[in-house]
């Protein structure tokens, strides 16, 4: 045998490959995943079956459940969505967290200071408007430096979170403080007129949801605009060529990403929470970078991973509290869930290859 190490090699799989083949392999992930956590489960000393069970009732089995995981599907839905927009033309938006609480404050300075005397229907418009341009343009930012100055867009995005989220403590604990929360660092509650109306028991953030589903996958399928960012993303320099404005191109994808994201703030702070809280993103910004790219950035298949991942959310705080299991051992059932599914999706995009043993009798071929 000869000396030296076996060689791995990692080759991209080709878009035509077998497409039954992949569900089968996410299907095979989601099965071992099932397993491993139920071995986890059962060193826990649990029957893995009940606490299933049990998770999947406490995500969908009544009224309420089902109400309240879809109420977590709005604002990660959404926000996939504006991921998705910005990771086809390959920028790395991973600043949706900043841009939903830049959302959340525009739309909430309308609720606080200009709700009163204008109709319920034009206060949550404007609303919506608010936080659209003020995530938008703080998309913006990272996006013109990006294409002017080439600088780090992961880097840049990911510090403007910190920017946004302060400010939302800033106000909290000084201007925007609510002067009957006997001292509590605490934001007013919007008043009705500045609350999102129910639909089905559920904020109209779901139906706003859906809808934004349909016009994002037509937007990046049907439209100029949308082949541009997509010719962007395969490669820049065949877009200069092309013709194509790459800047205006980059910052026109960031403001609507943004944006989408600022509106997400905007229904999570009028429908679900009713008012500005530091927890407004609640870390769906990161949960959507993972949603996104496991649905492929297809902005259908982001409805049914959405679905499935607040599924289990919602599943796994209702086993927290009915077997007393603690928060880390629930996130760590999460994490092996993820685990495999993750994992599948990279067996999906690439082949492993191994190099067999050498031989000195065989003359060095690999066998």
């Amino acid at each position: 045998m000869a000396k030296g190490n076996m060689p791995i090699h990692v080759t991209k799989r080709l878009d035509d490959e077998s497409r039954m083949r992949a569900v089968l392999l996410r299907i095979a992930a989601v099965i071992l995943a099932i397993a491993v956590g139920g071995l986890f489960f059962a060193a826990l000393g649990f029957n893995p079956f009940e606490v299933y069970g049990e998770l999947i009732k406490g995500a969908v089995g009544t009224t309420m459940a089902r109400r309240m995981t879809v109420r977590l599907c709005v604002p990660l839905l959404i926000t996939s969505l504006a991921v998705g927009l910005a990771f086809k033309m390959r920028f790395w938006n991973i600043g949706a967290e900043g841009q939903i609480g830049i959302g959340a404050i525009a739309a909430s300075y309308i609720a606080l200071f200009h709700s009163e005397g204008m109709p319920k229907v034009v206060v949550l418009i404007l609303m919506a408007v608010a936080a659209f341009v003020a995530g938008g343009l703080y998309g913006v930012i990272p996006a013109y430096f990006k294409s002017k100055f080439g600088t780090n867009e992961t880097l840049f995005t990911l510090m403007l979170n910190y920017v946004a989220f302060y400010t939302i403590q800033a106000l909290a604990q000084g201007t925007w403080k609510d002067p009957t929360a006997w001292g509590f660092p605490k934001i007013a509650r919007f008043s009705s007129n500045a609350q999102l109306p129910m639909v089905l028991g559920v904020h109209v953030g779901w139906i706003v949801a859906l809808a934004l589903v349909l016009l994002v996958y037509l937007y990046m399928n049907k439209t100029k605009q949308g082949y541009e960012l997509s010719v962007v993303g395969e490669n820049e320099n065949t877009a200069r060529y092309a013709g194509m404005n790459v800047r205006k191109i980059v910052i026109r994808t960031m403001f609507i990403s943004a944006g989408l994201a600022g509106l997400a703030g905007m229904l999570q702070a009028s429908g679900a929470d009713k008012t500005l809280t530091e927890s407004i993103a609640n870390n769906v910004g990161f949960t959507a970078i993972t949603v996104a790219w496991l649905a492929n950035l297809n902005p259908g298949a982001m409805v049914i991973v959405t679905a499935l991942f607040c599924i289990l959310t919602k599943g796994s705080d209702t086993i927290q509290s009915v077997y007393n299991i603690s928060p880390a051992a629930a996130e760590v059932f999460q994490g092996i869930i993820l685990f495999f599914v993750l994992g599948s999706e990279f067996f999906i995009r690439y082949k492993v290859h191994f190099a067999g043993f050498i031989s000195k009798k065989e003359g060095g071929k690999v066998k």
